[in-house]
């Protein structure tokens, strides 16, 4: 199960399919054009508040700012708050908002706004799969004044700036968010360089207009939104997408195979943009809890005795780079010294199945304990992933250890989910900092049928990272909150809580003509400044 999307950009077309406007004389970026773009899928919900995945994100940052802004070393920087005071006990964060903001609907921006999208993130009804979790330590918020607003957390967490530089706590109309949760699934109302009038047409994709009264991009941006459209179709197959481009129906495409980078970077005409995602690697996910990989041993087994990094260059041509380590490189606050854990070491593999008891062989070579064979249930819904997932069990067979691959519906899948019903799962999940480990890893995001849908798929349950997550939550600067990171990755590597596979990429494939696109921390692109030579 893969959480990816990225976002991209395209060109302005008459009723005929011709550019409508020339190249500028003097190469300087100008305004104006539509951008045409197709992307991999599309979200359940568009909705960010509601939504966990990253095609959400990517498709609602045109269209919602937020009160802060990261950039890609991790700094905090104003957006819609032009500043703020943390208390001594750091549970309380006093904002600044700017004024003069309106919606796009027309209503204003104002301390009150902030305080409606806070507790529509943490309202039951709004059954928010990431966001609310981002706001684990909310206790309340109310507007001091027309232009400063006062959160109160329960504990402190020094994750909190982060997680509102997220699209996930993204600033919406509060009229909207009187609405009904379906509704806002399909449209939302932000401040934003765009709005979409008409919102997301499940299997089409979603148009963006340039919201002319925009007045509130985060400081260090300079200039102004060039664009006067975006139109984005959903073109889930690859192929399709790549011929979508290379044939002039559309300008840009994200999400492209390896397979299809390595042709197109090959054709003239097109550039490839690309950036290493952030947060956790692809990986393979382990039930730390039930079933054989709930042994240490096993789990460092399959993690040493398969060659992960061979398997990568041999399905992906060398476009992703093996991971070794819990986090991506690119993340701040990633600990590279533990690389030599993810070593491959066939020897050292058997000796640990040996010391776990799986001694004996079956006729077909498979190891056995007391009679079993060591079966281990891999269950996956996306289709892309097959061609690794064969290599993977083929590795595992040489080891001793049986893959069952299982390809499954949605509905079947997540039934298993929560009810743990499977030994491994896969999937990645982008994040601009190291606090995405407490989503993945901490109990209290382990999936049941009482919690629902939720990120830490091992069901990993470890007292002594707990108390990490809580020296991460208390740091009081970037520093403190890093180191006690790395001691979390540190204890998640000695339990092999964890299989990293590798470090994917957000990419953004357009023709010539297209200029000026970006990345923003979380790895999804960011057209702010795209413009048209063409």
């Amino acid at each position: 199960m893969t959480l990816a999307l990225a976002l991209a950009t395209a060109c302005s077309a008459g009723a005929d399919g011709a550019s409508t406007g020339g190249a500028s004389p003097t190469g300087e970026p100008r305004n104006g054009d539509t951008l045409r773009l197709a992307v991999e899928k599309e979200p359940e919900c568009l909705d960010p508040h509601q939504s966990p995945t990253e095609s959400a994100r990517a498709l609602t940052r045109p269209i919602l700012d937020s009160l802060v802004h990261q950039d890609a070393r991790g700094s905090i920087r104003p957006w819609l708050a032009t500043g703020w005071k943390v208390s001594p006990d750091r549970l309380v964060y006093t904002f600044e908002l700017r004024q003069g903001v309106t919606f796009t609907d027309g209503e204003e921006f104002d301390a009150q706004a902030v305080v409606d999208n806070l507790e529509h993130v943490v309202d039951p009804k709004t059954k928010s799969l990431l966001a609310g979790s981002l706001l684990a330590a909310y206790r309340s918020a109310r507007a001091v004044g027309p232009s400063t607003v006062e959160v109160r957390l329960k504990r402190p967490d020094s994750g909190l700036l982060g997680a509102l530089a997220l699209p996930n706590l993204g600033i919406q109309s509060p009229r909207t968010l009187k609405g009904s949760p379906s509704a806002l699934c399909a449209k939302i109302v932000g401040t934003g360089p765009f709005r979409s009038d008409t919102g997301l047409v499940p299997q089409k994709g979603i148009d963006y207009v340039r919201n002319t009264s925009h007045t509130s991009p985060p400081e260090e941006r300079q200039g102004q939104v060039r664009l006067d459209r975006i139109e984005v179709k959903v073109v889930p197959d690859n192929t399709a997408r790549l011929g979508a481009l290379t044939s002039g129906q559309v300008d840009a495409v994200t999400a492209l195979s390896p397979t299809s980078l390595s042709t197109v970077r090959n054709l003239p005409g097109f550039t490839v943009h690309s950036t290493p995602y952030p947060g956790i690697n692809y990986s393979y996910w382990p039930n730390t809890a039930n079933g054989p990989l709930s042994d240490v041993n096993v789990r460092k087994a399959l993690r040493a005795g398969i060659d992960w990094g061979q398997i990568v260059k041999n399905v992906y041509f060398g476009v992703y780079q093996g991971a070794r380590g819990v986090l991506s490189a690119g993340t701040p606050g990633y600990d590279g010294s533990l690389a030599r854990a993810y070593a491959h070491d066939p020897a050292g593999a058997a000796r640990l199945l040996d010391q776990a008891g799986w001694t004996g062989r079956d006729e077909a070579g498979y190891r056995t304990k007391d009679g079993k064979r060591l079966t281990l249930r891999h269950m996956w819904s996306d289709g892309s992933v097959a061609n690794l997932a064969t290599q993977v069990q083929s590795a595992a067979k040489q080891l001793g250890v049986e893959l069952v691959e299982e390809n499954l519906d949605g509905g079947t899948f997540v039934k298993r989910l929560l009810d743990g019903d499977y030994e491994l799962i896969d999937t990645s999940f982008s994040a601009p900092g190291p606090d995405v480990l407490r989503v993945l890893f901490g109990a209290d995001n382990i999936p049941t049928p009482e919690r629902g849908i939720s990120n830490n798929m091992a069901r990993y349950d470890n007292p002594a990272v707990e108390a990490g997550f809580r020296r991460a939550l208390d740091a009081e600067d970037q520093a403190g909150q890093h180191r006690a990171y790395a001691e979390v990755q540190r204890r998640v590597t000695e339990d092999a809580a964890v299989l990293p596979v590798y470090s994917p990429l957000s990419t953004v494939t357009v023709r010539d003509g297209v200029r000026e696109i970006g990345f923003n921390a979380d790895g999804t692109p960011d057209l702010y400044g795209a413009w048209l030579a063409s």
